[in-house]
């Protein structure tokens, strides 16, 4: 750990290479440490750069002073670790001032961004253009950014739904200060690097995903076009024994319908309920998780089946239709109330309902505007639907941000809300499945975390669920962490692991003695990050004092023999 004259000469040298106000400390960096997910960290400082050359001159300059750096892009990968970082003492680097939309090729539907684009930014700017293409939104709302979501392998419910996929080509800055990128950009054909994802020779972009190897600048991603026509479906599954026959059903229809089929969402009545009930916190006593009865009266008031699903079918005018066929004839013997909407007959129904009077009008406008706002992201437009989740159990009321009084953003880390994601991987098999689910409802219950379920299609062979561990980070911390845990260990068992790791959990996959992965990847660390400059800890094992003379010592035998 470097002493403090070496962040003093660091904060020195920033200053006048970034300017005074580019650079924070102490109390300014306050917003760096919330989180989610109960995890306390140590800010040296943060320092905010405005493009690539000034990101190498931050990493040069670390790397003089031996500092450890932990790149974000806006910080709002909410339930993962926010913008804190992996280790104590690092200076944040703070991406989201680089918020240039470089280039955008309306015939080929490639835009080329940096780290700070947020999905309402590329929204707002497609928008003001009059371009067909997609948001690739994700749930975590309209703040967060697209390069940092795709870096974590994130995932969506539109086309392209698989978000580094769709990246064919990005910029980075090494530990060394260098300048990252593709073998043909490098030769001089940054024209077409983004035309093709591959490349030539090795492909390395991969490298800087879910790791630690570099600042990532820069990003390439192809869009989806709007198509002609884009229909939401939502269909109720009543029993609880009807999932099976119902994950049979999507991948059937996923295994079928391709492209022309949006991922399909299965939300457990708990995981619908937490978006149109308050927390009932008066019928649930401390560290308890909802009980039962409780659970099947909220579901009674609002008519709720046991499990609720979710798609979209998009194509053209000839094409949509018989796809709405094909959907009928296999999911319908399935499911019950399967129905299709449009935005146009969803403003008809918003319409004819509003006449009705009382409690029932309200609710159905309520399932109406659900409806709306999950066609509006189903339509690549950024919404807070999902968001509003992580203050569920909190019952605290979103504040204004103090940076901005006129955005109303919602922003849990800010807020104190607690929620931890647990997203393990489920083979789509109606066996898989309901293993799945028994191990979930059979372990959250026990540390006092309600079960609330999501099965997601991320390709015809796999789903990606995910389970929000809600707390209150003040005294419950230490509970949903052992929760996350348990499900963690069940699932390696069951054959349930998760895609993406919180930053304090991230240990369970790494630490892990004797993984020939685990110690590539340390190998491949070491050699592009030898003194371990780029975020510490994060998907990878730090090397403690004795491993690294170690690692020197074998280094100096080396050269000795040679």
């Amino acid at each position: 750990m470097s002493g403090s004259s070496s962040l003093n000469r660091a904060i020195a040298t920033w200053r006048q290479t970034l300017g005074a106000g580019s650079v924070r400390l102490d109390g300014d960096c306050d917003v760096y440490s919330q989180n989610c997910i109960g995890v306390t960290r140590q800010v040296s400082a943060a320092v905010l750069p405005c493009n690539e050359t000034e990101v190498a001159a931050v990493v040069e300059t670390a790397r003089a002073e031996k500092l450890a750096l932990y790149p974000i892009s806006t910080g709002h990968n909410w339930g993962y670790g926010s913008a804190t970082p992996a280790a104590d003492n690092c200076v944040v680097v703070d991406l989201s001032g680089m918020n240039r939309i470089l280039d955008l090729d309306p015939v080929l539907g490639l835009v080329t961004l940096e780290p700070g684009v947020t999905q309402q930014q590329l929204r707002d700017y497609l928008d003001e253009r009059d371009l067909p293409f997609l948001v690739p939104v994700t749930g975590a709302g309209p703040t967060c950014s697209l390069l940092g979501n795709a870096l974590e392998r994130g995932y969506g419910i539109t086309p392209h739904g698989d978000h580094f996929s769709a990246v064919t080509a990005l910029r980075a800055v090494l530990p060394s200060g260098e300048i990252y990128q593709s073998a043909i950009a490098e030769a001089g054909g940054t024209g077409v690097d983004g035309a093709y994802k591959w490349g030539v020779g090795p492909y390395l972009d991969g490298i800087f995903t879910q790791s630690s190897l570099g600042i990532v600048t820069q990003m390439t991603i192809a869009l989806a076009r709007v198509p002609e026509k884009v229909e939401l479906f939502v269909f109720e599954l009543p029993k609880d024994e009807d999932l099976e026959g119902a994950v049979e059903a999507a991948r059937a229809l996923r295994q079928s319908l391709g492209d022309g089929l949006s991922a399909i969402n299965i939300l457990n009545r708990l995981r619908v309920l937490s978006m149109i009930e308050p927390y009932p916190q008066a019928e649930v006593g401390v560290g308890e998780a909802i009980p039962a009865s409780v659970v099947d009266s909220m579901a009674r008031r609002r008519r709720l089946p046991h499990w609720f699903g979710v798609g979209a079918l998009y194509g053209t005018k000839e094409t949509v239709p018989a796809m709405r066929r094909r959907v009928k004839r296999v999911l319908g013997p399935k499911a019950k109330g399967l129905r299709f909407f449009s935005k146009t007959n969803l403003g008809i129904l918003h319409r004819m309902i509003s006449l009705l009077p009382g409690a029932a009008g309200r609710v159905l406008q309520e399932r109406l505007g659900t409806l709306d706002e999950t066609l509006d992201i189903l339509l690549g437009r950024p919404r807070e639907t999902a968001l509003k989740l992580a203050y569920w159990k909190s019952g605290r009321a979103p504040s204004a941000d103090p940076e901005n009084a006129k955005s109303s953003a919602l922003d849990p880390a800010r807020d104190g809300c607690g929620i931890m994601w647990y997203a393990p991987l489920v083979p789509m098999t109606a066996s898989a499945a309901r293993n799945y689910v028994d191990m979930v409802n059979e372990i959250c219950p026990r540390f006092g975390i309600n079960p609330l379920i999501t099965l997601t299609t991320i390709s015809e062979r796999c789903f990606d669920s995910t389970v929000p561990i809600l707390f209150d980070p003040a005294v419950e911390q230490e509970r949903a962490q052992a929760c996350y845990r348990a499900l963690f260990e069940e699932g390696k068992n069951r054959g349930f692991l998760p895609y993406r790791m919180n930053l304090q959990s991230m240990e369970l996959y790494t630490a892990h003695e004797g993984s020939v992965f685990w110690q590539t990847v340390n190998k491949i660390k070491h050699a592009i990050d030898p003194e371990q400059l780029i975020s510490p800890g994060r998907y990878h094992s730090v090397a403690s004092e004795a491993d690294k003379k170690n690692e020197d010592l074998a280094g100096k035998e080396a050269a000795i023999r040679d």
